[in-house]
This record gives structure tokens, sequence and C-alpha cells, in this order.
């Protein structure tokens, strides 16, 4: 209990220090560009029109809402985590007290470092993750959405329990589940391809007997899951705008389904760069016509 309870308070002060970035993430996700883009120069020196970065996205947010704007959805986001938390940990320990059914071979116990043992533990460890994300995710549907408000200044999700009563009262029980399925997709596959790849690393391409070995395997597991994070990262995309789709919000996406095609709509209008107002309509159309409160 003492651990999870240390593990509550370090990922909360984590989720605290991070969530400015991952509210810029979003609202660069849904397609919001409030300032218009300037003439910089790339890596190998062309000029180009470049979008504003994170420090002129953040000061824009703070001119608009202050400081404490930067901190849109925090609550329910520290309750999905907190609550995440406490059911990975349950759900793992049953996993470890009970045992998984073996994926490879017949042994009882697989050698520690084995491919076998990497399945297993892995495995052990999708059920715990998945558990916890199906039960929170309605806190991080509701913490997508009261940042999405952001764009149109509206204040329908103004607190977890009145956002909980409006998701409910507006789309039912399905309302907390959207987005899910993608995000349960990007999740799975990104463990199993961090995992395996830090596994093949570690047993082909490190040698035991050199110095700092576990140093070294732990980098490798970093890096393995940054790469894993790259790939799976069209799941968050998809997952997010999702959960933000027909949300009642003029900064939300209209009534669609999100498919590949929708994606390489946005794509193609993101190559678009020096066209502002033309990419906000093509995201937002029930918003043209309308005078931004922001300018």
């Amino acid at each position: 209990m003492a651990d999870a309870c240390g593990q509550i308070l370090l990922g909360s002060g984590l989720t605290v220090l991070s969530h400015p970035l991952m509210y810029i993430k979003v609202l660069i996700q849904v397609g919001h560009e409030p300032l218009p883009p300037s003439l910089g120069r790339n890596l190998f020196g062309r000029q180009v029109h470049q979008l504003p970065g994170l420090f002129a996205y953040a000061k824009h947010i703070i001119q608009i809402d202050g400081k404490a704007g930067l901190f849109n959805g925090l609550v329910p986001r520290l309750c999905a985590g907190s609550i995440g938390t406490i059911v990975h940990s349950k759900v793992l320990q049953k996993c470890q007290e009970q045992g998984t059914p073996q994926v490879l071979g017949g042994q009882q116990k697989a050698v520690e470092g084995s491919l076998q043992h990497v399945v297993n533990e892995t495995t052990k460890e999708m059920i715990a993750r998945s558990c916890a994300t199906v039960v929170t995710h309605p806190f991080h549907v509701i913490t997508l959405r009261c940042m999405v408000q952001f764009i149109g200044r509206e204040t329908k999700y103004s607190g977890v329990f009145d956002s909980i009563f409006t998701v409910y009262r507006e789309e039912g029980i399905l309302g907390f589940f959207a987005g899910l399925i993608p995000r349960l997709l990007g999740d799975v596959l990104s463990l199993w391809i961090c995992n395996l790849l830090a596994h093949l690393i570690n047993t082909y391409a490190i040698d035991d007997s050199m110095s700092h070995t576990g140093e070294i395997k732990n980098c490798s597991q970093a890096v393995t899951g940054f790469f894993a994070s790259m790939l799976t990262y069209p799941f968050v995309l998809v997952s997010n705008l999702m959960a933000v789709n027909n949300c009642g919000l003029s900064g939300g996406l209209p009534p669609l389904c999100i498919s590949i095609s929708h994606l390489g709509g946005l794509l193609e209008a993101s190559k678009q760069r020096g066209q502002h107002e033309q990419r906000q309509q093509f995201i937002f159309p029930e918003a043209s016509g309308r005078q931004d409160v922001r300018s």
C-alpha cells in the first residue's frame, strides 16, 4: 500500500509538471492555430513558414487565461492517474500471484531474460495496463474536452462531476468511452514493440562482458520506448480526435467518422502552412463566419 501511495504522489507531481505540455499538444492535435505562421529557417537553412512553437503557444494561453489557464483539465487527469495507478498495481499483483497462461513453452517458470520470460511478463503488464486504461478512460475524455473548450471559450465542462452528468445526459454510457479502442491498440502495440525490441537489442547487440551493461540495457529500453511511441502515435491522435468528436463544443470536430481519409485530409491541410484561415475552416467549418473572440 505504501508503494502505491508513493507511486500516486510521484505520478501526480509529474502530471502537474507535464500538464501544460499535454494541453498544448491536444490543442495542436485538434488543429487550433491561434497565431499566424512566421518566417524562419529549417535545419538546412532554407527559409520556410513555421507555426508557433511551444513557448509562443504557452504565452498565448497565458495572455488569455493567465498562468492558471495552462492547467485546464488537470483535476480529471489527476483522478485518472491516481485511479489508474491503483488499478494497475492491483491487477498486476493478482497476475503475479495467480500466474498467467504461459504463452511460449510449457515450463512452469521461464528463465529470466529469455524470450519466454519477456513474453509472459509483457502479457501480465498488458493485462494490468489495459484494465487501468478502460477504468480511467472516462476521466481522459473529460480531460480532453475541458482542454478543447479553450478554442471556443465555452464552460460546458466545468468540473469533474458536472462533466460526468453532461456526458451521460447527452451521449449516455458510450460517451465515456469515445476513442477507447484506438487508445487500447496504441498502448498494447507500444508495449509489445518496446519490450520485444529491447529484448532483441539486449540479447544480440549487447555483450554481458561489457562494462556498465545494466546502464546500457536501461538506455536501450528507453530508446525502444521512444521508438514505439513514435510508431503508435497515430493511434493516440485518432483516439483524442474521437474523444472530442461530437462533444457539442465549437472547438470540437464536427460529427464525422474518424477514418484514414479524414487523417489524410488533415495532413494535406497541414501542408498549407501559409493558409492559416483555410486550415481552421477545414477542421472547424462551423467556425467560419464566427468572429474569433481572441483576436
